[in-house]
């Protein structure tokens, strides 16, 4: 068997998010075991590109030869279904998907409808899919008849982290995510403004360029909260393990994840986290390392923060299990290794 392959991404390869955090650790390692992996850059605007856009990212995947084995990220692959339909008899496609991408946050009724059909459509067409939670592989066999038989599992790898003390005074409350409305910082936001009379500071990091819409908006409610002083809004940070460590607790209110790395990385360094029963953060976030609540449910989210923010003893205890939890997550070479030998494996 070839260890050949081609692998598609839309967008940007180097930008700090998990998806594409996820889909370099892959390539990495897979050229790491001896692949000869060939990247192929889509363009932007996925999972809404303009014609010209879609156009070229197809004309790009034709290119390839006859036989060859390409694996496409489901940002861009979800709306390709002609694409897929047209080539699944010369080539050997597979999906990578992080998530549905009809489940993100802000769509209408209309764009989720588009969208599931598109991506319902073009995963018929994969030969196999890769997903990155046990959540995610239930969500394709249940809503986008993907058999269960065609989906492997590849969940993300983490790394140790140094182990934070969860003792300071003032607590420090640390969120990570993109600046997107599906990460819910207007919810943690509004959460903080409840308990702004104890004693805690936060740093929110995440990129400002994905959504500048979304971006503007939390800056001008920070603003109007009075808060500016006490919730640092740190904008895109390379390697957010020295803010981790520094944390006493770790906050985000996602909508939605399908996996959701950096609760992951949250748990490698002992952090106790509140966060939303959503998605497959429940299947992330041990129940004794964390509090969950209800998506958008800011009085809820802000009795979790103050309960950790307040009571030292309950800190300690998720903050242990957040360790052990952390220790038994899979690094990059097992992730890989899954996907390596089933690409091996494909007929």
């Amino acid at each position: 068997m070839s260890r050949t392959i081609a692998f598609a991404f839309p967008g940007d390869l180097a930008l700090n998010t998990g998806g594409y955090a996820y889909d370099r650790r892959v390539t990495d390692g897979l050229r790491n075991c001896g692949w000869d992996v060939q990247c192929l850059p889509l363009g932007d605007g996925f999972p809404n590109p303009s014609p010209e856009a879609k156009a070229r990212a197809e004309d790009l995947l034709s290119r390839l030869p006859d036989g060859a084995q390409v694996v496409v990220d489901g940002l861009a692959f979800g709306v390709l279904d002609t694409w897929a339909e047209r080539e699944s008899k010369r080539l050997r496609i597979v999906a990578l998907v992080h998530h549905p991408l009809a489940l993100e946050t802000g769509l209408d009724a209309e764009q989720q409808q588009d969208l599931a059909a598109s991506e319902r459509q073009a995963l018929a067409w994969a030969e196999h899919v890769i997903v990155t939670s046990p959540m995610t592989a239930r969500e394709l066999t249940s809503s986008y008849n993907v058999p269960s038989e065609k989906i492997t599992v590849a969940i993300p790898g983490t790394g140790p982290g140094t182990p934070a003390r969860c003792e300071g005074e003032p607590p420090h409350i640390v969120s990570i995510g993109t600046l997107i409305p599906r990460k819910g910082h207007d919810v943690l936001i509004a959460a903080l403004k409840r308990i702004e009379h104890l004693s805690w500071t936060a740093t929110i990091v995440g990129s400002h360029n994905l959504s500048p819409r979304t971006a503007r908006e939390i800056e001008e409610q920070l603003a109007e909260s009075g808060l500016a002083e006490r919730v640092s809004l740190a904008g895109e940070v390379a390697d957010v393990r020295p803010i981790l460590a520094s944390a006493d607790i770790f906050a985000l209110a996602s909508r939605f994840e399908g996996y959701g790395m950096v609760f992951a990385e949250a748990l490698s360094h002992g952090l106790p986290i509140v966060a939303c029963r959503t998605g497959a953060v429940p299947d992330v976030v041990p129940e004794e390392a964390g509090i969950l609540t209800g998506v958008d449910d800011i009085d809820a989210f802000a009795a979790a923060l103050g309960s950790l923010v307040t009571d030292r003893g309950m800190r300690r205890r998720k903050a242990e299990a957040a360790r052990h939890a952390g220790a038994l997550l899979p690094n990059w070479n097992r992730t890989v290794g899954i996907i390596a030998d089933r690409l091996e494996t494909l007929p």
